[in-house]
């Protein structure tokens, strides 16, 4: 199959599908139907069939060292930057696993939280400065608990 998409579309590019949910990688598939084709598969695989046509495609011999991880390869006919951006429209926040590392910095804001008086306990654990105001508890300052890049905790 990866043999004929070669063959069959003129342009492609690698995407990282990391965090990316079997649903949304599903929509995404119903979207681009049309006009592209995403191949995902075991990177042993794709580096054998690739292999297999570089005598009929020896322009894509940089390719295989690029397979590694969670890579797929989208094919289209269309623009690549229409694509990318039919991609990027597609992105849904997701929220952090533990164990996985953090995407960006996360602070909790100071403000009210919304939160009934008897939740402080919560807070005094994380050593979270509270107040109680206007019968809701109301953080004093920003908090922050990840900075971009550090490993999710499980708390």
């Amino acid at each position: 199959r990866l043999e004929g998409f070669f063959d069959q579309f003129d342009r492609f590019f690698l995407v990282n599908a990391d965090h990316v949910g079997s649903k949304q990688l599903q929509e995404l598939r119903i979207t681009l139907r049309k006009t592209s084709e995403i191949v995902m598969g075991k990177n042993t695989m794709m580096r054998k069939a690739i292999r297999g046509i570089l005598k009929k495609h020896p322009e894509l011999e940089p390719l295989i060292p690029k397979l590694i991880g969670n890579i797929g390869i989208v094919f289209t006919k269309g623009e690549l930057k229409d694509v990318r951006d039919i991609m990027i429209h597609n992105k849904v926040p997701a929220a952090a696993r533990a164990g996985t590392l953090a995407q960006c910095d996360v602070t909790i804001p100071a403000g009210p939280t919304g939160m009934e008086p008897t939740m402080t306990s919560f807070f005094q654990v994380l050593n979270i400065p509270t107040k109680i105001n206007k019968g809701q508890i109301e953080i004093l300052s920003d908090v922050p608990l990840l900075k971009e890049g550090e490993k999710v905790g499980s708390s």
